[in-house]
């Protein structure tokens, strides 16, 4: 202790110790103070950007870029404050991000990929969609990936550039659905009347809209079975619900009246040989 307190000289203390230490903490201070306006000013562009109508999507996602770069400045301004040649750094930090990227070139793929889906919205935050393979509640879309809430309430992370690069399908982007059954009867039954059942039991579904019209139609003579087509149309949020209503109805209503919903099935004829 004593050799450290005859090195500290009061010079050394006013020439060295004291205006780095000062610096440091004026760097902290930077650092600390930049990064809480950071997110004051963050979180007013977010309520301004909601009170102008934008997307929760586009919000998001804006925010999480506009955060970073923030960032990224208020730390050059406090290594800046340290002395730190932050033009030098800069240059170095530019050929290392130019080598990164070269690395990463399917993440910088995955982030332009969501800056497009940003850009053209295919979908949006709450939209159910098919796509990359898999299917879900879209939840938010992040600079790299898209979060996806599957019916069973699992949680898929998919990565932007599978969504944009192959088909999406927006299941609830249109506010009604056309519902496409197939019911199978019998030879033997009567086709009027399974028409008429199956007519009856959409009429009583009030949730089956009467515009466009629901179709009725035969649509084939298959090998078992005489099939039809049935396709009314219903709000998408009904479509799960009025789906199995409807095939419990009619289903219901050939079994009291003696139309059969025939299984495949297939004739066999033997043929006797005698030993001889």
């Amino acid at each position: 202790m004593d050799k450290l307190a005859e090195l500290i000289t009061p010079e050394m203390l006013q020439t060295h110790v004291i205006p780095w230490a000062t610096r440091v903490t004026v760097a902290l201070a930077i650092f600390v103070i930049g990064r809480w306006l950071v997110k004051w000013l963050l979180s007013a562009a977010r309520r301004l950007m909601h009170r102008g109508g934008m997307d929760d999507m586009l919000v998001a996602f804006v925010s999480n870029i506009a955060y970073f770069m923030l960032l990224a400045v208020v730390i050059i301004a406090a290594l800046d404050h340290l002395g730190v040649q932050t033009t030098s750094l800069l240059a170095i930090v530019g050929a290392a991000g130019l080598a990164v990227g070269l690395a990463l070139k399917d993440s910088l793929g995955n982030f332009a990929s969501g800056v497009l889906l940003i850009v053209f919205r295919p979908f949006r935050v709450g939209d159910f969609i098919e796509a990359a393979g898999t299917s879900g509640i879209v939840q938010a879309v992040n600079v790299f990936s898209t979060v996806l809430a599957t019916g069973d309430n699992r949680e898929v992370i998919v990565p932007n550039g599978q969504i944009y690069g192959g088909t999406i399908v927006n299941v609830t982007a249109r506010p009604t659905r056309r519902i496409d059954l197939v019911f199978g009867i019998g030879y033997g039954d009567d086709l009027r009347t399974a028409k008429r059942l199956i007519e009856e039991a959409m009429g009583r579904d009030e949730r089956i809209l009467a515009e466009p019209a629901p179709a009725i139609s035969l649509a084939e003579l298959a090998d078992s079975s005489v099939n039809i087509n049935v396709r009314p149309w219903v709000k998408t949020g009904d479509y799960w619900a009025v789906r199995s209503d409807l095939l419990e109805s009619v289903k219901a209503a050939f079994d009291a009246n003696g139309i059969s919903i025939p299984f495949p099935q297939r004739d066999v004829h033997l043929h006797r040989v005698d030993a001889a």
